[in-house]
């Protein structure tokens, strides 16, 4: 298992506690010198609140943890591509380093629909490394959405 693998399995296991929950299963870690200093977890429903997103959640405990609004030696996991929103505060973040696991074709901005981090216009464009444990985010999405949906067997 690669060094990105091992991360994304704890990504993963906070996308499982957002299932738990009833949450779209979208789990993100930040690591800091081979430490996790940031973790979150899809909690919009719970929280009625549509900046909740794993990747938000997870980047201001990290934010919080360093005392800083830039992770300038950071990586981010997250299970699914990055949103419009998420991927804006990764690059005012100063994140060098993102990873993800699978696409996201209706809403991704990491490269599917816009890639934000890639915009050479903007002010700092961080390294994006996607399909690492694509999977077992794709098995787990879903099966949420055939719960949502009643649909079993996907």
């Amino acid at each position: 298992m690669t060094r990105h693998e091992e991360w994304m399995k704890k990504a993963l296991r906070e996308a499982e506690r957002a299932f738990e929950c009833d949450e779209i299963p979208v789990g993100a870690v930040v690591v800091h010198e081979g430490r996790i200093i940031g973790r979150g977890y899809n909690q919009v429903e719970m929280l009625q609140d549509p900046t909740a997103h794993a990747e938000m959640i997870a980047l201001t405990a990290a934010a919080n943890h360093l005392r800083s609004r830039r992770l300038e030696h950071c990586t981010l996991y997250v299970t699914l591509e990055p949103c419009a929103m998420c991927a804006g505060a990764i690059v005012l973040s100063r994140i060098p380093t993102v990873v993800f696991a699978t696409f996201d074709p209706k809403a991704g901005a990491c490269g599917t629909l816009y890639d934000i981090p890639g915009d050479k216009r903007l002010n700092h464009q961080p390294h994006v490394i996607s399909g690492v444990c694509d999977k077992e985010s794709e098995e787990l999405l879903k099966g949420f959405f055939g719960r949502i949906r009643g649909v079993k067997n996907l």
